[in-house]
């Protein structure tokens, strides 16, 4: 064999084809997709929390700086179909005491106040993967039970889809900020019937003691809801 044929034989045998594109992305462990989901969602603050799209209301900054929060004047332009051609659906959950919601809540608004209703709602609740619906928590003031409802569902969402990361149900969930008391100052003929009634009213002493101790503590499970991926150092936004 000539010098010059084993030359071109060794370069065939070393030469590597250049990587094909696809060969790569299939090549990519699920943790890498994970990752890549994660920084996506972490570099855009106004995306819906599966990143598929920019959220359909506008937000506001709120007391809870994890949480997407709106107005009391988008919670009205939502009522009066300003948003329709980017929202499918509206559901407006009310995180108060029965007494409260029946003293006065947004039109159109359901109750939900245990954990056993949010989870029961989410799991009945079916919703196309080309569907927008929405969710807005409120509560009176929208500074607890509100936001803790909106983060048990959020945990639900992301444990029912855990293998699917980033995908949610319901991608798109909003607080109300100032609750139901700033909307019903605002607002009041969106509201039924057209009262407010204060969760410490002075007439419902007792069903506020028994909602209370019926009520389990919410603050223990609360820091544990954001998932640290092992090795990373990053949390799964909720």
């Amino acid at each position: 064999m000539t010098p010059s044929r084993k030359k071109r034989r060794f370069q065939h045998c070393t030469t590597n084809p250049e990587p094909n594109s696809n060969s790569v992305t299939a090549s990519l462990s699920p943790l890498s997709s994970v990752i890549q989901a994660v920084e996506k969602l972490t570099t855009g603050s106004d995306l819906a929390a599966d990143g598929s799209r920019a959220n359909s209301l506008p937000t506001i900054p709120g007391k809870h700086s994890d949480l997407s929060a709106i107005s009391p004047e988008t919670m009205s332009d939502v009522l009066n179909g300003v948003y329709d051609n980017r929202v499918d659906r509206a559901t407006i959950i009310d995180c108060r005491y029965p007494y409260e919601y029946e003293g006065g809540h947004i039109k159109g608004a359901i109750n939900l106040y245990t954990k056993d209703a949010v989870q029961k709602f989410l799991q009945e609740t079916v919703t196309s993967s080309t569907t927008n619906h929405v969710l807005i928590f409120h509560c009176e003031f929208s500074s607890e039970r509100g936001p803790k409802m909106y983060r048990f569902l959020r945990s639900l969402d992301r444990e029912m889809n855990k293998d699917n990361y980033p995908r949610l149900n319901f991608p798109e969930i909003y607080l109300l900020e100032g609750g139901y008391k700033a909307f019903f100052y605002k607002c009041k003929e969106q509201c039924f019937p057209q009262t407010y009634k204060p969760m410490l009213h002075k007439e419902h002493k007792d069903e506020l003691r028994h909602f209370r101790v019926k009520s389990k503590s919410w603050s223990a499970g609360d820091r544990s809801r954001q998932s640290v991926i092992k090795g990373t150092g990053m949390r799964l936004r909720f």
